[in-house]
């Protein structure tokens, strides 16, 4: 995808799959977890400035496109797909790696979240800019 960024790669475990002997639904939701994790600390702002960040996922969803098994290796690969006023859209790619098979594909929406007055507030204007520069073009 253009525009990938904070992309990385999970080894699959035994405990994420389930008696099907395939990636169980809600492990691929931790791994979305982890991307929106990752892309937060990859993205440029000081420990301060992720600290002084708050959010609550809005909408999440994953398409489930192929089987994954434990012992494999997962690529995560993720993208902003949309910038509102208050909340921005994340995609992500999840591919195994050996093959390059397209397993699901996810995304969530993220708003910024005031939490002490318990409302929605405007997308910072530093993480507003790094969200700009960063969306995918498609």
């Amino acid at each position: 995808k253009m525009g990938a960024i904070a992309d990385f790669e999970i080894y699959v475990r035994y405990c994420e799959t389930d008696a099907g002997g395939h990636v169980n639904n809600t492990s691929y939701f931790i791994y979305l977890e982890e991307a929106r994790t990752k892309f937060f600390a990859t993205i440029g702002l000081s420990p301060q400035e992720r600290e002084d960040l708050n959010f609550i996922v809005a909408h999440a969803e994953c398409n489930f496109i192929a089987q994954a098994y434990a012992g494999q290796t997962l690529k995560l690969t993720t993208t902003i797909s949309k910038i509102g006023t208050k909340s921005f859209t994340m995609a992500h790619d999840i591919i195994e790696v050996a093959s390059g098979t397209l397993i699901a594909q996810g995304s969530a929406v993220v708003v910024c979240f005031n939490y002490k007055e318990q409302k929605s507030i405007d997308i910072p204007g530093k993480l507003r800019s790094i969200l700009e520069s960063n969306v995918a073009i498609v």
